[in-house]
């Protein structure tokens, strides 16, 4: 006779809901102590894992069994512990590596400006600023050098890996040139020259991002004599051409900087120029849990929000930009393809 395994009861789903940050902190526990990079593809006994990782095997296995409840390590039925496909996203030197998404999410600011979501649903704002007494970005900067440090290895990861399906998504032949905007470390460009040798790529960013650009695109490597690196603010200037430019993840700040951004972009293309915006979507992508949950965490601290495809239409088509073909480029993008108007 065979059992049908039913769904928990809603308020057993609930109570699992609620201790949601148990967790994130399980997870960020987990990649704070190393415990992914000392189990290796042999099975190992808790003792055995707490000596690696400096802890008390009692207090391990307390962590390991509430992170295998969650698909997080297996336990076996001699009670050693193996590694699962999501427990192996957290080594770092797995090439799907998640372990600094993971601290990112979960960095100190994080857990004092959650519990105050309400105030941001109900005023509209961010709270950083009430919170920590400065914006941001400058806080991150000034005040926070190890979070800092957290944020911008996540996102060169999330860059790293995104990359490669923009450029297995987008069809440049025949373009002489390709501008990033915004884009960070320059990842994508890179990509995007290394799959067509005779393109020619600009890297535009703050200074302070550009100056830890990729190192293939620095004096001395492989595509560095064809891109040029620009630091500046792209809601400011743009003082590029190109055939086609690319926006990733940067029109996510409130609508008067992302107005300015596109109005910059309209401004500096010529007619007819390609402008591929890459957004996450909020009501249009298998991963609506997480684009979700990140949108709330921007309006925590940054006062801005995730793009629905409706909302993200309207805001490139009040720029005079021409919306083409929308298509997704992974579980966790979607790419607009638009012209300048000829």
């Amino acid at each position: 006779m065979t059992t049908v395994e039913q769904a928990p009861p809603p308020s057993m789903r609930f109570r699992e809901l609620v201790f949601g940050a148990a967790r994130a902190a399980a997870v960020r526990a987990a990649a704070r102590l190393g415990v992914a990079d000392a189990l290796d593809d042999k099975p190992m006994s808790v003792e055995d894992l707490a000596a690696a990782v400096k802890t008390q095997p009692n207090t391990l296995r307390r962590l390991l069994r509430a992170l295998t409840c969650q698909g997080v390590f297996a336990e076996r039925p001699d009670g050693t512990f193996v590694h699962t496909e999501m427990s192996r996203l957290l080594r770092e030197d797995d090439p799907q590596s998640l372990r600094y998404i993971a601290l990112w999410c979960t960095e100190p600011w994080t857990w004092n400006v959650w519990p105050k979501l309400d105030e941001a649903v109900r005023s509209g704002h961010n709270v950083f600023e009430d919170v920590y007494g400065k914006e941001f970005f400058d806080y991150l900067n000034n005040d926070a050098p190890e979070s800092a440090h957290v944020f911008n290895r996540a996102m060169t990861t999330s860059s790293e890996q995104s990359a490669r399906d923009v450029a297995a998504l987008l069809d440049l032949s025949g373009v002489s040139s390709v501008a990033d905007i915004g884009g960070g470390q320059g990842q994508v460009v890179a990509s995007l020259l290394e799959k067509h040798p005779s393109m020619h790529g600009t890297l535009l960013d703050l200074p302070g991002v550009v100056e830890n650009a990729d190192p293939r695109l620095r004096d001395g490597g492989p595509l560095a004599n064809r891109v040029r690196i620009v630091a500046g603010d792209c809601r400011k200037d743009i003082p590029v051409q190109a055939d086609v430019y690319i926006i990733k993840n940067i029109l996510e700040w409130d609508d008067n900087s992302t107005r300015r951004a596109l109005a910059n972009v309209r401004k500096a293309a010529r007619p007819g120029a390609r402008v591929v915006v890459i957004e996450n979507l909020v009501d249009d992508t298998p991963s609506m849990g997480f684009t979700t949950a990140m949108d709330l965490l921007l309006l925590l601290n940054v006062g801005g929000a995730k793009h629905t495809r409706q909302s993200m239409v309207d805001r490139l088509t009040d720029a005079g930009l021409v919306i083409g073909e929308i298509r997704p480029v992974n579980p966790y993008l979607h790419a607009f393809e638009c012209t300048t108007p000829a």
